[in-house]
């Protein structure tokens, strides 16, 4: 025990890098390190050994997960069966939550922002842009596909509980504002029928919207403004580009490039390596 106590910052720190070397996540590492805090934390309260010297280490930073957003097959797949008549599920209902994966998908919302929606919101819903509350209570405009209008326009349609300006736009079959766990389980369900991976969720359709903006040549402070992230950081988790896509802006935009006498602007392909190294 005595061996333990006299421990230095520099035999922990070199405990971590050979634990990186073998190949240990930094998730696991950092688990590891916990444990060993809280071994030294009770044998400490025991009165059996103390180490100081773990309070100047430092465990290794987990780097935020990449999003998992779906193939753009896969979420056409989800939106279609969201649509399809369910023997049993009532239309409306059905056309609901065809609503809610349409508004996710189609215009990046947070599940909480598409519940919150009210019956007053419908004026925007049928038009072209709509103003979403955010977490923070931050504004922002996202634009509105016709796809979207026309998903809202159906449920409202046959929606059985109209409600006033401020009742909520999309609700159970109560008639009271539709829960998160019920949009999940839908989803869950569409998943199994269509052989997705666990990773396809309601949040995974906004995840989808980002990815597929990107890859379709969106840039990275539109799309953080259209999804209301405070950093761009945040966003730039988003840049976890394919090789094949990274070559393709090469080949295209390179002045020695096959698009080169085209006249089309040179955009440097270093920006796309920046962004990859930011994963």
């Amino acid at each position: 025990m005595a061996e333990l106590a006299e421990l230095q910052p520099t035999d922990f720190r070199a405990f971590m890098a050979q634990r990186l070397a073998d190949g240990i996540a930094h998730s696991s590492l950092a688990r590891a390190m916990s444990v060993i805090r809280g071994f030294f934390k009770r044998t400490a309260k025991s009165g059996y050994a103390e180490n100081p010297a773990l309070a100047a280490v430092r465990s290794p930073k987990i780097p935020p997960p990449i999003p998992k957003p779906l193939s753009i097959k896969d979420a056409r797949a989800v939106l279609a069966s969201s649509s399809d008549p369910d023997t049993d599920t009532e239309p409306w209902i059905e056309a609901r939550d065809a609503a809610v994966l349409t508004l996710l998908y189609g215009c990046g919302l947070r599940i909480s922002e598409a519940l919150g929606l009210n019956r007053h919101h419908l004026e925007q819903l049928r038009g072209d842009v709509l103003r979403v509350l955010g977490k923070g209570d931050k504004e922002r405009i996202v634009p509105l596909l016709p796809a979207v209008n026309q998903a809202v326009e159906r449920y409202v349609d046959l929606c059985p509980y109209p409600g006033g300006a401020e009742a909520p736009l999309f609700v159970g079959a109560r008639g009271g504002r539709l829960q998160p766990a019920i949009v999940q389980r839908r989803v869950r369900n569409l998943r199994g029928r269509l052989g997705l991976p666990n990773t396809a969720t309601p949040h995974a359709l906004r995840h989808s919207f980002a990815t597929h903006l990107l890859a379709r040549g969106g840039d990275l402070r539109t799309i953080q403004e259209l999804l209301g992230h405070v950093s761009l950081s945040t966003t730039q988790r988003y840049t976890a580009v394919d090789t094949e896509r990274l070559l393709e802006v090469y080949d295209q935009r390179h002045p020695q490039g096959r698009n080169a006498d085209h006249g089309e602007p040179a955009q440097s392909v270093w920006r796309w390596v920046a962004d990859l190294k930011t994963r």
